[in-house]
């Protein structure tokens, strides 16, 4: 990826971009398997590698490579930390370690807009964060809520197992609730909002689980419309927590702008009530582009970039690099 410009209006173009998705091998088990994850990075990073190198026109060019070095699985991470590590070697080019939500926080800068004013409000929703995050600037900034426990993207998940539905289970619990929401039948299932009243800007998402567990077990056998039904009302549930959530940290903060990154940021009824809020509050809305929203290396690039452009100096600094599956932001 090549990048330019200063913050806040900088410019990225992709040179070459590949992606290998490893959905059909976790599918058995429900989730990410952490070493068959490493199996796979293992086996695949070099093809990944040459297609890109073939699609750029080679390695003359590359400044820094940018690594992810967390929060994440570590067995993945240091899959990739040594792969990189071996290229900066080969290349004689620095290793930058980037912080997996930092490439979800800045992906909205791949596309040009209007300056972002701050403070700021990031909502960082995905199968393994669900964080707030309060922005002063590009180099200032801290959490002030996340989940206690399953983050939203894993309650997803978690609920389309209940239902026997395949993984990854989120776009379709997605699905299932869009299908009955066109029907124009109101859900009679009510899901508990967990922590939506609490003073805090906290998130917990596993009663809400639970709860749909019990519910399932009450009714017994389901059929799809029934299906349909507890997708709504569990979307219904969750979305609302995040919106009412985010509403009152933009109160309190003064916040114009709302950042939004994250696999789930692609949920087509979380994106709705986003924009409604923002025509409510009269916000300045960024979310990411559709590609950018799951796990991938341009927000990594991106990342690495805000980082050198807010540090200068950290190419200069050696440092050594390693996993870190609960980094925080």
């Amino acid at each position: 990826m090549e990048a330019t410009g200063e913050l806040p209006e900088p410019h990225f173009k992709v040179l070459g971009n590949s992606l290998l998705s490893q959905i059909h091998i976790h599918q058995d088990y429900g989730g990410v398997y952490p070493m068959l994850a490493k199996r796979e990075h293992i086996k695949n990073l070099p093809v990944l590698l040459e297609k890109i190198l073939e699609e750029a026109g080679g390695m003359e060019g590359v400044d820094v490579i940018a690594v992810t070095a967390g929060p994440g699985l570590e067995p993945a991470l240091w899959t990739g930390i040594e792969f990189a590590k071996d290229l900066g070697e080969k290349w004689k080019k620095p290793v930058l370690p980037v912080n997996h939500m930092h490439g979800h926080m800045f992906s909205f800068l791949f596309e040009p807009s209007e300056l972002v004013k701050f403070p700021a409000l990031a909502l960082l929703v995905s199968g393994g964060h669900t964080e707030i995050v309060l922005m002063k600037s590009f180099k200032d900034y801290e959490i002030i809520g996340k989940t206690r426990d399953d983050a939203v993207g894993e309650a997803f998940d978690k609920v389309a197992r209940l239902l026997d539905l395949p993984y990854p289970g989120g776009p379709k619990i997605s699905a299932l609730a869009d299908m009955h929401r066109q029907k124009g039948l109101a859900s009679e299932i009510i899901f508990p909002r967990p922590m939506i009243n609490t003073d805090d800007f906290d998130f917990s998402y596993s009663g809400l689980k639970t709860s749909v567990l019990y519910t399932i077990k009450k009714l017994g056998v389901l059929n799809e419309e029934k299906k349909e039904e507890i997708a709504h009302a569990f979307e219904d549930a969750a979305i609302e927590v995040l919106i009412e959530k985010t509403k009152r940290a933009l109160d309190k903060f003064g916040a114009s702008t709302l950042i939004v990154g994250g696999g789930v940021s692609a949920n087509r009824y979380l994106q709705e009530r986003l924009r409604g809020l923002a025509l409510e509050l009269a916000l300045d809305l960024r979310l990411p582009p559709p590609a950018l929203t799951t796990d991938n290396a341009i927000m990594i690039g991106i990342g690495a970039y805000v980082a050198i452009l807010n540090h200068p100096k950290i190419l200069g600094t050696t440092r050594e690099i390693t996993a870190q599956g609960n980094l925080g932001i």
